[in-house]
């Protein structure tokens, strides 16, 4: 062989090493909410942080381990599943972020199935399974977990993948059957008087529940970082719209953490959220959502006009139950 085709092979062999050692991504994103991205672990440590360049897109090569990684544009998360010598692809619009998640490029197949499956899922009525029987309840959550890790099993996906996505199935299934429970036990607080809130008000000032009085209250608590809260504003914006000028507020409490506060303050004005938009002052740790012993979200709670709470696990603004309930209340 001679020595410049050793060379030239060398040089090809060493190219193939690198590109196995580390994963390629190139994400191009329509009404960006910003200019950098961030790659995170599932923990939320950062991995990569990818600048858009002078072509408008972003795009970095780096090592990771096989896993699943969050994909964070300051706003907005998407789930990746990552893997050396994956080639990846992803176009998408910010405005319409979860649905619009598209991947090509070796790696497609598994993240295009966490797109779908993540979408499908947001879809889901979990509200309508909360209100069903415990049986009824048990054995629909079964069948679902089922049917999701036979069409896995039926897949020709990543082993890996596979393998992680079986765990996330299962873990799903543990927090909607936690999630149950609790929402049985949050029925205590029906019908009793609701503990007060003296919360900072993003239009100014603070603002404590009695400043309600007379008004019904629909309390949706939230935070910006939380991807299922984020989802529900659409609706939440339709609902208010529906019911301005009824006897009812719209309240919003963020759970931010102390040093997000500015970032929600933001969130609120660059998003145009409407209704009323308060701040915990202690977080998790606030009066009022230590009374009500919430520790996921969102959470939405109905209170009346005298300051009772009507539902303590009160649906969505998503699910049409929740009209349902209120054009009753307010005839």
């Amino acid at each position: 062989m001679k020595k410049g085709l050793v060379v030239v092979f060398l040089f090809v062999a060493t190219l193939t090493s690198v590109a196995q050692e580390t994963v390629s991504f190139v994400a191009e994103i329509a009404n960006r909410n910003g200019d950098v991205i961030y790659i995170r672990d599932i923990r939320n440590k950062p991995v990569k942080e990818i600048k858009l360049n002078e072509k408008g897109v972003f795009a970095a090569t780096f090592p990771v381990e096989e896993n699943f990684y969050l994909m964070f544009d300051g706003v907005e998360y998407a789930q990746l599943f990552l893997k050396n010598g994956f080639d990846l692809k992803l176009v998408m619009n910010a405005q319409n972020f979860d649905a619009s998640l598209q991947f090509s490029g070796k790696g497609a197949e598994e993240n295009n199935y966490i797109a779908q499956a993540n979408l499908l899922d947001q879809k889901y009525d979990y509200e309508g399974l909360l209100l069903l029987e415990e049986a009824d309840f048990t054995k629909k959550v079964d069948e679902k977990i089922n049917a999701e890790l036979s069409k896995l099993n039926q897949s020709k996906l990543d082993a890996k993948f596979i393998e992680l996505q079986k765990n996330n199935v299962q873990m799903g299934s543990q927090g909607i059957k936690q999630y149950y429970a609790e929402s049985q036990k949050n029925k205590r607080f029906n019908n009793t008087v609701a503990p007060s809130f003296d919360y900072l008000n993003h239009a100014g000032g603070k603002m404590k529940l009695e400043d309600l009085k007379g008004k019904y209250v629909y309390v949706d608590v939230w935070a910006t970082w939380c991807g299922p809260c984020r989802a529900e504003i659409p609706s939440l914006k339709k609902i208010e719209e529906k019911y301005h000028g009824k006897k009812i507020a719209f309240v919003s409490v963020s759970v931010d953490a102390e040093k997000d506060f500015e970032k929600w303050k933001k969130f609120v004005t660059d998003q145009a959220l409407g209704g009323i938009q308060l701040y915990a002052d202690k977080s998790w740790n606030s009066d009022f959502i230590k009374s009500f012993e919430i520790n996921s979200i969102p959470r939405f709670i109905l209170i009346d006009p005298s300051g009772k709470v009507v539902d303590a696990n009160a649906a969505r603004p998503s699910n049409p139950k929740l009209q349902e309930q209120l054009d009753k209340l307010l005839q």
